[in-house]
């Protein structure tokens, strides 16, 4: 899942504070690509100037979204704001023709899609739950000696 980054990461002066810090916009941790993508278009169209950092390679930081001027963070957050109301709703309606014609993924289709994971992740759950409930039980039972 590579993405393509928007634009490089400012450079700082030489001086060790720099007075217009970059602001956070949209932390990248489980946003799809074209979410991504569509929130670069939105920040050019509104003539607000960001960079995109890629990801951590040990899946430490997602990477993110970034406003390099502090100043123009208030207008990007409304920008984002009102993005996301957007998006939610469009998401949300696609859902539901999704669910209504029946094309929805349903847990059947998960496991069709992988049995053994399922399988892995059901008998892991069953193993937790046996010893949550097995070792108190042991040591009520066996009086703790």
């Amino acid at each position: 899942m590579t993405r393509a980054i928007g634009r490089k990461p400012p450079k700082l002066p030489p001086s060790r504070y720099h007075r217009r810090m970059p602001k956070l916009l949209l932390n990248l941790r489980h946003v799809p690509d074209d979410e991504a993508e569509e929130v670069g278009a939105m920040l050019d169209a509104h003539q607000i100037d960001w960079y995109q950092t890629p990801p951590n390679r040990w899946g430490i930081s997602a990477g993110g979204i970034w406003v390099r001027e502090e100043a123009d963070y208030p207008r990007a957050r409304t920008a984002m704001d009102a993005y996301q109301a957007q998006r939610a709703e469009r998401v949300r309606a696609e859902w539901a023709e999704a669910k209504a014609a029946g094309t929805a993924p349903t847990l059947l289709d998960a496991i069709r899609a992988n049995p053994l994971g399922m399988l892995a992740t059901v008998l892991a759950i069953v193993l937790l739950l046996g010893l949550m409930v097995l070792i108190p039980l042991g040591l009520w039972v066996g009086g703790g000696s």
